[in-house]
């Protein structure tokens, strides 16, 4: 299938674009936020190899899948479902991934907020003096009140949706390109400081040094919940991507550039936090608030930690920036390929929709703790719908479509540029989707909902 009719259609204009785009869409707060204390209460180097191990089998081959979905439909994700599977229900898997991005969107936004301020406060030096309980204390008072958490978000937002606005070539391409490498270089300046700290030695052998002891079902099982995660498959981004990506790029190896540039960072983002961890006899296993109440306390610690906590900082708020562009990007495609509005109406549409969402989830941790549905907070309840079922159902609905419903020769037109490419390994590959990925992902899915 041709792009006719498409000739317009704003796109990525160079290899090295789509890579920094994919990869930022990929790499979030849950590579540098997640990854880490996931790691920790995993047990460390064991769970790392498992879950590298389905990075390599699964992650790479569903991510093919999306790519696939989006480049050969030229649309949207609704839009390519219907342009592939005309007059049947396909078209629903395109819906529940707009619906998880929007709702992924309203509630990271939180988050991503957070980091917004902390990039303040480590500016302003704010933890000067403080003790760790002082620090864990700042933290909760903080994220509980109403007026701080609200305005970054806000500014969060409007942040996105400039990028947005400018269209695909000009805004997603051309910021991706400088905030990526920007982030793998502030990963690295600190992950050596880390690495440099007395007593590093044990974070890194706790990271690296696999201990097989500690592996039952729960470290397999969230190795795979990662690996499929860290990926940001099932929610539409990277069907709306692989339809901006030209016919003369070469799928497959964008999609093993991409897994490998997220994996890289997730586990950079490991090297610059266990180190400092186990230099300062810190819990590896601290969990969610690993970031924003234990890091600003080995940052005080730290000699030249006033520099460090602000690079830490803007690196993690520019980790959400990349992921929030990819995840608004999919509502804001559908808005104007499906419903005809202009680029700008369908981004103030969006936004403005996300983010009044969005201040229901801030306010969850604050004025609204005490409204809950089912017993989950507003932020919980979006976060549990879109993780737990969206993601993992699309997800499993897009291998199931590429590999049952997509016509063989397609998919292999696809892959090889209408013949041009040799594609390696193409039935092994099919087989992956057929049979393995499906059970994988059903297993990530019942999982997630308790009933496994």
């Amino acid at each position: 299938m041709s792009s006719s009719g498409n000739e317009s259609r704003d796109g990525f204009t160079s290899r090295f674009g789509i890579i920094c785009a994919a990869a930022g869409s990929a790499i979030g707060l849950g590579n540098i936020w997640r990854f880490p204390y996931i790691v920790g209460e995993s047990g460390g180097g064991a769970f790392l190899l498992i879950y590298l191990g389905f990075i390599l089998l699964l992650g790479i081959p569903v991510m093919m899948s999306e790519f696939v979905i989006g480049r050969r439909g030229q649309r949207n994700a609704l839009g390519s479902f219907k342009r592939l599977a005309p007059g049947t229900p396909w078209y629903l898997v395109g819906v529940m991934g707009i619906v998880a991005a929007f709702m992924i969107l309203a509630f990271y936004s939180t988050i991503a907020g957070w980091t917004l301020a902390y990039v303040v406060r480590s500016v302003s030096n704010a933890f000067a003096g403080m003790t760790s309980q002082q620090i864990s204390a700042e933290f909760g008072t903080f994220h509980t009140t109403t007026f701080w958490p609200l305005v970054y978000q806000l500014i969060f937002m409007v942040m996105t949706a400039w990028i947005i606005l400018a269209g695909v070539k000009k805004g997603i391409e051309r910021y991706a390109k400088v905030l990526m490498p920007f982030l793998v270089l502030l990963l690295v300046i600190m992950a050596i400081r880390s690495i440099t700290l007395p007593g590093s030695a044990m974070g890194l052998s706790f990271l690296f040094k696999p201990d097989f002891s500690v592996v039952d079902s729960s470290v397999i099982l969230a190795a795979l919940g990662q690996a499929f995660f860290s990926l940001s498959i099932g929610m539409g981004a990277l069907i709306t991507y692989g339809s901006y990506i030209q016919k003369n790029n070469n799928l497959s190896n964008i999609s093993i550039q991409v897994t490998l540039a997220d994996t890289l960072i997730a586990i950079l983002a490991g090297v610059a936090i266990f180190p400092a961890v186990f230099a300062f006899n810190l819990d590896p296993a601290d969990g969610p608030g690993l970031i924003f109440s234990v890091l600003p306390n080995i940052f005080q610690q730290m000699p030249g930690g006033y520099v460090f906590a602000i690079i830490f900082f803007v690196l993690l708020a520019i980790a959400a920036l990349t992921s929030s562009i990819s995840i608004l990007e999919v509502v804001v495609a559908y808005l104007t390929e499906e419903l005809n509005v202009t680029r700008r109406q369908a981004t103030i549409m969006a936004t403005s929709a996300a983010t009044l969402v969005g201040v229901l989830c801030t306010l969850s941790f604050g004025v609204m703790e005490g409204f809950t549905i089912s017993g989950l907070t507003v932020f919980d309840l979006l976060d549990f719908t879109a993780s737990n079922l969206l993601l993992p159902l699309g997800g499993l609905l897009i291998v199931v479509f590429v590999s049952w419903y997509m016509k063989r020769d397609d998919v292999r037109d696809e892959l090889s540029n209408s013949g041009v490419l040799k594609v390696h390994l193409f039935n092994a590959l099919m087989f992956i989707l057929k049979f393995i990925a499906p059970v994988a992902i059903a297993i990530v899915l019942f999982d997630s909902i308790g009933i496994i």
